[in-house]
């Protein structure tokens, strides 16, 4: 048996406890400093008297096509949405490309083209990149890497450890369909209820959230690990205990019927168009309001809130009225799927 404490597994880039691990103790003590050791989406910094933030993020999906999305759309919003995860408005964007020999031009001009119209849509602009060619077989097809850099927007201090007891927990949507869709085409399966990625940009829904209230305290989109693991990574940096209610939970039916099939909690499904939002109670109903104006937003609910009991831990009210703990994801569940 591999030893995790002595190789890199594939698991290490699941989202998972191991993954936490490998970033806590063996990536960030070497380098580490007071903006680093936050852990947030992004790294926020003053700059002669201003507030940025900055973001990298690299994205190896296999495939690089799925439905909803592609690598290139999936680059753009990844990354505009970690900016917006710190309450920044994204400015401007750098793109890397890693290509494999053999890649066709043609997938090469899709991706540009996908790459093109989510910066549109995000209101960025790609500013610089680099190129490089490997070897065929050593890079499936097409790696892309990206930074970005926005502008904090005014609306207090955001981050993964400022939730607060008393806070309500919104979800702007439904949960898996990122993960399902790109596990769906990867293995070749198909359901009788198609499932798209949610692939989407949301600093427009941020930025009408802030313009509502000033007490947001804690964004997170639940990429990798999903929601279940997002939501442990803010209860224990914030020291707080987190409740959540199974029925307030939007998954789709094919989401739902290919986690029944392959035995997948969708909790711990990854998605990459939706955000958590921890709200002041006082705030809670129009920030809710504002987000299901959004495009992205229709299906947004309050789904819990945050209390100062089992503090670091996440509970869930079951649809049968019983409650279990949630914990973060333990091993691999779905590997590359951003």
């Amino acid at each position: 048996m591999r030893d995790r404490n002595r190789t890199i597994l594939l698991a290490h880039g699941s989202g998972s406890k191991i993954s936490h691990e490998l970033i806590e103790k063996k990536l960030v003590p070497p380098l580490a400093n007071p903006i680093l050791c936050r852990l947030d989406d992004s790294a926020v910094f003053e700059l002669n008297g201003s507030r940025f933030a900055f973001t990298t993020d690299s994205y190896v999906v296999s495939p690089i096509f799925f439905p909803g999305g592609d690598i290139g759309r999936l680059a753009v919003c990844g990354t505009v949405n970690d900016l917006a995860m710190n309450g920044a408005s994204p400015l401007y964007l750098s793109l890397s490309f890693i290509i494999e020999e053999g890649l066709s031009f043609e997938e090469l001009e899709r991706v540009l083209d996908s790459i093109r119209d989510a910066a549109v849509e995000a209101g960025v602009s790609i500013i610089t990149g680099d190129t490089k060619v490997v070897n065929r077989g050593t890079a499936d097809k097409l790696f892309i890497n990206t930074s970005g850099i926005g502008a904090v927007m005014d609306g207090g201090n955001i981050s993964g450890a400022n939730a607060q007891v008393g806070d309500k927990i919104i979800l702007s949507g439904s949960i898996g369909d990122h993960g399902i869709a790109v596990m769906s085409q990867r293995e070749g399966l198909r359901f009788s209820v198609p499932v798209q990625s949610d692939c989407a940009p949301l600093n427009k829904m941020v930025a009408g959230m802030l313009a509502v209230s000033s007490k947001i305290h804690c964004l997170r989109d639940p990429t990798r690990g999903g929601l279940a693991t997002t939501l442990n990574e803010i209860a224990q940096q914030s020291d707080v205990g987190i409740k959540i209610e199974e029925e307030k939970i939007v998954v789709h039916d094919g989401v739902r019927a290919a986690c029944e099939l392959l035995g997948f909690d969708p909790l711990y499904v990854a998605n990459e168009g939706k955000l958590v939002a921890f709200v002041a109670p006082e705030d809670a109903e129009k920030v809710l309001e504002k987000i299901r104006q959004d495009r992205y937003g229709g299906e947004a609910a309050i789904i819990g809130e945050v209390t100062g009991d089992h503090r670091g831990k996440v509970v869930m009210k079951t649809r049968l009225g019983a409650s279990r703990i949630v914990d973060m994801l333990a091993g691999e569940l779905l590997p590359r799927i951003c």
